[in-house]
């Protein structure tokens, strides 16, 4: 697994200009910036036993659990919805998340702001700024997934407004992002009509740990073999509490149902529930 792996050596880099800002350093006891996903892990390096490796699994993944606990008390001092979405590469989540902007915005109901994750560049980014909602990029260089470290950094950047939703874009990929708690109040796992109906059946630690299932790009339900019953079923095979909602961003079909569970969501969140 990528936490001892080895996959996120190098450098990871976080946005530090938002709308004019002056770039963050955050400054550390030994006047270091502080760079995520330093150093090498080596898991499958010569010598190296099971135990050992497992050992370093259980510490990477308790010290992003501590940073996760911060992250969850700001957002809840602050009253903030978090929502991570997670799914494999092409699925749609940016598209899907700038039609959510664009239809929120209309409403003038919930102030938004964005956390995007990728291993470089910053295109979406580009794209949800382009909206008019804030967004701050992080690039994980070879890291597979976004953590609980990087994510407090970017809150400290970002400072999303009280009472207003919080979207983690997480990197395309649907293994790492399931192991790592990132405050989050609940994953949402996006799955295209364009993949497959078995995916929750090969990736069942993502669709375990998600609360919400949406089933992107359903206007393309007529050109593909795709069994959306199925799908469902394989879902809740992993994870019978599973919500599932049909939608599609370029029609706009089921989005309501989508924005109405966000609604739902954030009275929870404000209320510290």
């Amino acid at each position: 697994m990528c936490t001892v792996c080895g996959c996120s050596e190098g450098e990871v880099s976080i946005e530090g200009a938002i709308e004019g800002r002056v770039p963050h350093e955050h400054s550390h006891a030994d006047d270091c910036l502080h760079h995520y996903g330093q150093g090498p892990a080596h898991a499958h390096a010569p010598g190296l036993s099971q135990a050992r490796m497992v050992e370093i699994e259980t510490n990477i993944l308790d010290k992003n659990n501590e940073y996760a606990r911060a992250n969850r008390h700001w957002l809840r001092e602050h009253r903030v919805l978090a929502l991570n979405l997670v799914s494999s590469p092409g699925s749609g989540k940016t598209s899907l998340l700038t039609r959510t902007i664009d239809d929120l915005s209309a409403t003038n109901d919930i102030p938004v702001a964005v956390i995007e994750g990728d291993q470089q560049t910053a295109n979406d980014a580009e794209r949800i700024r382009a909206t008019g909602a804030a967004a701050l990029q992080i690039n994980t260089g070879k890291g597979c997934h976004l953590d609980g470290h990087m994510i407090g950094h970017a809150l400290e950047t970002l400072a999303p407004a009280d009472d207003s939703l919080l979207f983690i874009e997480n990197v395309g990929n649907l293994v790492c992002p399931a192991a790592f708690d990132l405050g989050e109040h609940h994953k949402v796992a996006i799955l295209s009509v364009t993949e497959g109906e078995d995916k929750p059946l090969k990736y069942p630690d993502m669709f375990a740990a998600a609360d919400l299932m949406l089933i992107n790009k359903i206007d393309l339900l007529p050109y593909v073999s795709f069994d959306v019953a199925v799908c469902i079923d394989n879902a809740r095979q992993v994870n019978p509490g599973i919500q599932v909602l049909e939608v599609s961003a370029t029609s706009g079909a089921g989005m309501d149902g989508w924005y109405d569970w966000i609604r739902s969501a954030r009275q929870f969140a404000r209320v510290g529930a």
